[in-house]
Protein backbone atom coordinates (compact mmCIF):
# COMPACT_ATOMS: atom_id res chain seq x y z
CA UNK A 1 0.00 0.00 0.00
CA UNK A 2 1.26 3.40 -1.03
CA UNK A 3 1.88 6.40 1.32
CA UNK A 4 -0.74 8.44 -0.31
CA UNK A 5 -3.82 5.44 0.23
CA UNK A 6 -2.17 5.17 3.88
CA UNK A 7 -2.83 8.51 4.30
CA UNK A 8 -6.29 9.09 2.99
CA UNK A 9 -7.27 5.55 4.50
CA UNK A 10 -6.62 7.69 8.09
CA UNK A 11 -8.31 10.57 7.35
CA UNK A 12 -11.26 8.35 6.16
CA UNK A 13 -11.19 6.75 9.63
CA UNK A 14 -10.75 10.02 11.64
CA UNK A 15 -13.10 12.07 9.68
CA UNK A 16 -16.81 12.73 11.43
CA UNK A 17 -19.23 10.85 10.56
CA UNK A 18 -22.21 12.48 8.15
CA UNK A 19 -25.86 11.88 8.45
CA UNK A 20 -28.66 12.43 6.47
CA UNK A 21 -32.46 13.04 7.16
CA UNK A 22 -34.75 11.02 5.39
CA UNK A 23 -37.75 12.22 6.25
CA UNK A 24 -36.89 15.96 5.70
CA UNK A 25 -40.62 16.70 4.34
CA UNK A 26 -42.46 15.72 7.20
CA UNK A 27 -39.51 16.94 10.05
CA UNK A 28 -40.06 20.43 8.13
CA UNK A 29 -43.59 20.24 8.62
CA UNK A 30 -43.38 19.45 12.41
CA UNK A 31 -40.96 22.64 12.60
CA UNK A 32 -43.60 24.58 11.49
CA UNK A 33 -46.42 23.43 13.41
CA UNK A 34 -44.52 24.13 16.49
CA UNK A 35 -45.69 27.74 16.12
CA UNK A 36 -49.03 26.91 15.66
CA UNK A 37 -50.58 28.47 19.17
CA UNK A 38 -53.74 26.29 18.73
CA UNK A 39 -50.92 23.62 19.72
CA UNK A 40 -50.81 25.05 22.87
CA UNK A 41 -54.22 27.16 23.08
CA UNK A 42 -57.18 24.56 21.77
CA UNK A 43 -60.69 24.40 22.66
CA UNK A 44 -60.63 22.32 26.07
CA UNK A 45 -58.75 25.88 27.69
CA UNK A 46 -62.06 27.78 26.63
CA UNK A 47 -64.45 25.13 27.94
CA UNK A 48 -62.47 25.09 31.54
CA UNK A 49 -61.61 28.77 31.44
CA UNK A 50 -62.80 29.49 34.73
CA UNK A 51 -62.53 27.40 38.25
CA UNK A 52 -64.53 24.53 39.41
CA UNK A 53 -65.00 22.19 42.05
CA UNK A 54 -65.37 22.25 45.49
CA UNK A 55 -65.01 25.44 47.68
CA UNK A 56 -61.98 25.74 49.21
CA UNK A 57 -61.23 27.65 52.88
CA UNK A 58 -60.51 31.69 52.18
CA UNK A 59 -60.48 33.18 48.79
CA UNK A 60 -61.62 31.04 45.48
CA UNK A 61 -59.90 30.35 42.53
CA UNK A 62 -61.61 31.59 39.36
CA UNK A 63 -59.37 31.11 37.13
CA UNK A 64 -58.69 26.98 36.63
CA UNK A 65 -55.30 25.48 37.05
CA UNK A 66 -55.84 24.29 33.08
CA UNK A 67 -56.13 28.17 32.42
CA UNK A 68 -53.24 29.48 34.75
CA UNK A 69 -50.90 26.42 33.07
CA UNK A 70 -52.18 27.15 29.41
CA UNK A 71 -50.72 31.19 29.78
CA UNK A 72 -47.62 30.17 31.38
CA UNK A 73 -46.78 28.10 28.53
CA UNK A 74 -46.87 31.14 26.57
CA UNK A 75 -45.16 32.94 28.67
CA UNK A 76 -42.19 30.14 28.67
CA UNK A 77 -42.55 29.19 25.00
CA UNK A 78 -42.08 32.66 23.45
CA UNK A 79 -39.84 33.92 26.53
CA UNK A 80 -42.52 36.89 27.34
CA UNK A 81 -42.25 38.50 30.81
CA UNK A 82 -45.57 38.07 33.04
CA UNK A 83 -47.42 41.62 32.24
CA UNK A 84 -46.34 40.83 28.39
CA UNK A 85 -48.21 37.72 28.49
CA UNK A 86 -51.59 39.03 30.21
CA UNK A 87 -51.30 41.45 27.24
CA UNK A 88 -50.86 38.58 24.23
CA UNK A 89 -53.83 36.14 26.29
CA UNK A 90 -55.93 39.50 25.93
CA UNK A 91 -55.43 40.38 21.99
CA UNK A 92 -55.80 36.39 21.49
CA UNK A 93 -59.17 36.49 22.87
CA UNK A 94 -59.55 39.38 20.75
CA UNK A 95 -58.71 37.77 17.76
CA UNK A 96 -60.92 34.52 18.54
CA UNK A 97 -63.98 37.18 19.22
CA UNK A 98 -64.49 35.81 22.60
CA UNK A 99 -63.83 39.13 25.06
CA UNK A 100 -66.07 38.40 27.43
CA UNK A 101 -63.58 35.79 28.78
CA UNK A 102 -61.20 37.36 31.28
CA UNK A 103 -57.54 37.08 31.64
CA UNK A 104 -56.39 36.88 34.94
CA UNK A 105 -53.78 39.72 35.93
CA UNK A 106 -49.73 38.96 35.62
CA UNK A 107 -49.67 39.26 39.61
CA UNK A 108 -52.34 36.49 39.72
CA UNK A 109 -50.60 33.81 36.75
CA UNK A 110 -47.21 35.00 38.87
CA UNK A 111 -48.51 33.79 42.28
CA UNK A 112 -50.50 30.83 40.95
CA UNK A 113 -47.62 29.47 38.89
CA UNK A 114 -45.84 28.87 42.28
CA UNK A 115 -48.42 26.21 43.32
CA UNK A 116 -49.32 24.91 39.90
CA UNK A 117 -49.89 21.38 39.41
CA UNK A 118 -48.11 20.78 35.82
CA UNK A 119 -49.81 17.59 34.82
CA UNK A 120 -47.37 15.39 32.49
CA UNK A 121 -48.08 15.43 28.73
CA UNK A 122 -49.64 11.92 27.75
CA UNK A 123 -46.66 10.05 25.99
CA UNK A 124 -47.72 7.64 23.07
CA UNK A 125 -46.91 3.48 24.96
CA UNK A 126 -44.31 2.03 23.94
CA UNK A 127 -43.43 -1.67 23.51
CA UNK A 128 -40.12 -2.18 24.26
CA UNK A 129 -38.84 1.03 26.83
CA UNK A 130 -35.24 1.87 27.16
CA UNK A 131 -34.16 5.20 29.21
CA UNK A 132 -31.00 7.04 29.00
CA UNK A 133 -29.99 9.04 32.49
CA UNK A 134 -28.17 11.84 32.49
CA UNK A 135 -27.90 15.30 33.79
CA UNK A 136 -27.09 18.99 33.20
CA UNK A 137 -26.21 22.04 34.82
CA UNK A 138 -28.91 25.08 33.99
CA UNK A 139 -28.05 28.75 35.29
CA UNK A 140 -30.06 30.86 37.80
CA UNK A 141 -27.97 33.88 36.95
CA UNK A 142 -24.70 35.21 36.28
CA UNK A 143 -22.85 36.39 34.08
CA UNK A 144 -22.82 36.19 30.04
CA UNK A 145 -20.35 34.31 27.91
CA UNK A 146 -18.05 37.54 27.32
CA UNK A 147 -17.98 38.76 30.38
CA UNK A 148 -16.56 35.47 31.46
CA UNK A 149 -13.93 35.48 29.10
CA UNK A 150 -13.15 39.15 29.72
CA UNK A 151 -12.84 39.06 33.83
CA UNK A 152 -13.61 35.19 34.58
CA UNK A 153 -16.61 33.78 37.03
CA UNK A 154 -17.83 35.91 40.06
CA UNK A 155 -19.25 34.03 43.03
CA UNK A 156 -22.94 34.95 42.55
CA UNK A 157 -22.99 32.65 39.54
CA UNK A 158 -25.50 29.71 40.70
CA UNK A 159 -26.45 26.56 38.74
CA UNK A 160 -29.23 24.19 39.15
CA UNK A 161 -28.62 20.10 38.29
CA UNK A 162 -31.32 19.25 36.02
CA UNK A 163 -31.75 15.23 35.39
CA UNK A 164 -33.34 13.51 32.54
CA UNK A 165 -34.52 10.05 31.66
CA UNK A 166 -35.11 9.79 27.77
CA UNK A 167 -35.87 7.61 25.38
CA UNK A 168 -33.13 7.93 22.49
CA UNK A 169 -35.87 6.31 20.11
CA UNK A 170 -38.50 8.60 20.37
CA UNK A 171 -36.67 11.58 22.25
CA UNK A 172 -39.85 11.53 24.40
CA UNK A 173 -38.46 12.69 28.01
CA UNK A 174 -40.52 10.54 30.69
CA UNK A 175 -39.04 11.46 33.66
CA UNK A 176 -36.70 14.68 35.03
CA UNK A 177 -36.22 15.92 38.54
CA UNK A 178 -34.09 19.46 39.21
CA UNK A 179 -32.00 19.45 42.60
CA UNK A 180 -29.20 22.33 43.27
CA UNK A 181 -25.90 21.40 41.73
CA UNK A 182 -24.24 19.64 44.66
CA UNK A 183 -26.38 16.68 44.33
CA UNK A 184 -24.91 13.68 43.40
CA UNK A 185 -26.43 12.03 40.26
CA UNK A 186 -26.94 8.07 41.54
CA UNK A 187 -29.09 10.00 43.97
CA UNK A 188 -31.63 11.00 41.23
CA UNK A 189 -32.04 7.50 39.84
CA UNK A 190 -34.92 5.52 42.12
CA UNK A 191 -36.96 9.02 41.63
CA UNK A 192 -36.53 9.34 37.88
CA UNK A 193 -37.33 5.09 37.89
CA UNK A 194 -40.47 5.82 40.04
CA UNK A 195 -41.69 8.25 37.32
CA UNK A 196 -42.14 6.04 34.65
CA UNK A 197 -45.64 3.77 34.68
CA UNK A 198 -44.50 2.25 31.77
CA UNK A 199 -41.93 -1.08 32.02
CA UNK A 200 -38.46 -0.05 31.37
CA UNK A 201 -36.44 -2.42 29.43
CA UNK A 202 -33.14 -1.35 29.55
CA UNK A 203 -31.91 1.60 31.63
CA UNK A 204 -28.07 3.77 30.61
CA UNK A 205 -26.05 5.60 32.48
CA UNK A 206 -22.55 6.86 32.85
CA UNK A 207 -20.07 6.27 35.70
CA UNK A 208 -21.48 8.28 38.08
CA UNK A 209 -24.37 6.12 38.49
CA UNK A 210 -22.30 2.92 39.37
CA UNK A 211 -22.92 3.03 42.64
CA UNK A 212 -24.79 -0.12 44.96
CA UNK A 213 -28.18 1.95 45.35
CA UNK A 214 -28.19 2.52 41.43
CA UNK A 215 -27.85 -1.50 41.06
CA UNK A 216 -30.22 -2.42 43.80
CA UNK A 217 -32.73 0.22 41.96
CA UNK A 218 -32.68 -1.35 38.61
CA UNK A 219 -32.72 -4.94 40.22
CA UNK A 220 -35.83 -3.92 42.45
CA UNK A 221 -37.61 -2.78 39.15
CA UNK A 222 -36.61 -5.80 36.71
CA UNK A 223 -34.46 -3.07 34.59
CA UNK A 224 -31.31 -3.94 32.89
CA UNK A 225 -28.45 -1.61 33.72
CA UNK A 226 -25.97 -0.88 30.82
CA UNK A 227 -23.71 1.15 33.22
CA UNK A 228 -19.71 1.44 32.99
CA UNK A 229 -17.75 0.81 35.99
CA UNK A 230 -15.66 3.40 37.07
CA UNK A 231 -12.43 3.75 36.82
CA UNK A 232 -10.16 1.42 38.23
CA UNK A 233 -13.45 -0.49 39.69
CA UNK A 234 -12.48 -4.26 41.92
CA UNK A 235 -15.46 -6.73 41.11
CA UNK A 236 -17.86 -7.11 44.05
CA UNK A 237 -17.51 -9.86 46.73
CA UNK A 238 -19.03 -11.27 49.71
CA UNK A 239 -17.59 -11.45 53.35
CA UNK A 240 -15.74 -14.21 52.25
CA UNK A 241 -14.06 -12.58 48.84
CA UNK A 242 -16.08 -14.97 46.16
CA UNK A 243 -16.87 -12.74 43.81
CA UNK A 244 -20.72 -12.09 43.63
CA UNK A 245 -23.25 -13.58 40.41
CA UNK A 246 -24.34 -9.42 39.83
CA UNK A 247 -24.53 -8.06 36.42
CA UNK A 248 -22.32 -5.34 37.32
CA UNK A 249 -19.21 -8.11 37.53
CA UNK A 250 -20.50 -9.63 34.54
CA UNK A 251 -19.68 -5.85 32.97
CA UNK A 252 -16.65 -5.34 34.39
CA UNK A 253 -15.55 -9.27 33.06
CA UNK A 254 -16.42 -8.12 29.64
CA UNK A 255 -14.84 -5.03 29.04
CA UNK A 256 -11.37 -6.80 30.81
CA UNK A 257 -11.76 -9.38 28.15
CA UNK A 258 -13.05 -7.04 25.24
CA UNK A 259 -12.05 -3.64 26.13
CA UNK A 260 -14.48 -0.52 26.96
CA UNK A 261 -14.49 0.78 23.35
CA UNK A 262 -15.71 -2.53 22.29
CA UNK A 263 -18.33 -3.54 25.33
CA UNK A 264 -19.88 0.51 24.45
CA UNK A 265 -20.55 -1.08 21.42
CA UNK A 266 -21.85 -4.58 22.25
CA UNK A 267 -23.93 -3.53 24.70
CA UNK A 268 -25.45 -0.31 22.78
CA UNK A 269 -24.50 1.94 25.64
CA UNK A 270 -24.07 4.52 23.17
CA UNK A 271 -27.49 5.07 23.09
CA UNK A 272 -27.15 7.09 26.37
CA UNK A 273 -25.31 9.78 24.39
CA UNK A 274 -28.55 10.39 22.62
CA UNK A 275 -29.82 12.13 26.27
CA UNK A 276 -27.23 14.84 25.09
CA UNK A 277 -29.31 15.81 22.62
CA UNK A 278 -32.80 16.33 24.97
CA UNK A 279 -30.46 18.45 27.14
CA UNK A 280 -29.20 20.32 24.19
CA UNK A 281 -32.97 21.03 22.80
CA UNK A 282 -33.74 21.97 26.23
CA UNK A 283 -31.28 24.65 26.10
CA UNK A 284 -31.80 26.10 22.74
CA UNK A 285 -35.74 25.94 22.95
CA UNK A 286 -35.53 27.73 26.38
CA UNK A 287 -32.08 29.29 26.84
CA UNK A 288 -29.61 28.29 29.75
CA UNK A 289 -31.17 29.60 32.27
CA UNK A 290 -34.56 29.70 34.63
CA UNK A 291 -36.39 32.78 34.89
CA UNK A 292 -37.66 31.50 38.47
CA UNK A 293 -36.18 32.27 41.78
CA UNK A 294 -37.00 29.84 44.16
CA UNK A 295 -36.44 26.04 43.97
CA UNK A 296 -39.99 24.98 44.32
CA UNK A 297 -41.08 27.16 41.39
CA UNK A 298 -37.89 26.48 39.43
CA UNK A 299 -39.20 22.96 39.29
CA UNK A 300 -42.52 24.16 38.40
CA UNK A 301 -40.88 25.80 35.55
CA UNK A 302 -38.70 22.66 34.65
CA UNK A 303 -41.52 20.18 34.80
CA UNK A 304 -43.45 23.10 32.40
CA UNK A 305 -40.62 23.28 29.71
CA UNK A 306 -40.26 19.37 29.85
CA UNK A 307 -44.11 19.42 28.79
CA UNK A 308 -43.45 21.66 26.27
CA UNK A 309 -40.29 19.61 24.41
CA UNK A 310 -42.88 16.21 24.40
CA UNK A 311 -45.53 18.08 23.18
CA UNK A 312 -43.14 19.38 20.01
CA UNK A 313 -41.76 15.75 20.24
CA UNK A 314 -45.12 14.27 19.42
CA UNK A 315 -45.18 16.13 16.20
CA UNK A 316 -42.61 14.59 13.98
CA UNK A 317 -38.47 14.08 14.50
CA UNK A 318 -35.75 13.90 12.62
CA UNK A 319 -35.07 10.27 10.94
CA UNK A 320 -31.47 10.73 10.66
CA UNK A 321 -29.18 7.85 9.06
CA UNK A 322 -25.46 7.75 8.60
CA UNK A 323 -24.07 8.62 5.47
CA UNK A 324 -20.83 6.57 4.04
CA UNK A 325 -18.03 8.35 3.03
CA UNK A 326 -17.14 7.08 -0.13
Amino acid sequence: MSKIQLVSQEEKSSAKAKYKVKNWSVYNQSLVNRGNITLYFDESVLDSWYAKGPVQKGGQFIYSDLCIETLMMLKTLFRSPYRQTEGFARSFLKLLGIEELKVPSYTQINRRAATLGIEPFDIPPSSSLHIAIDSTGVKIHGEGEWKVRKHGYSKRRIWRKLHLGVDPKTGFIYAHTLTENNVDDGSQLEPLVDQIEEQVDEASGDGAYDMEKCWDCLEENDIIGIIPPRENAVYWADEKGNILDHRRNKILEQIDTVGLKQWKKNSGYHKRSLSETAMFRFKMIFGPMLYSRKLRTQKNETALKIKLINIMTAQGMPDSHKVEVA
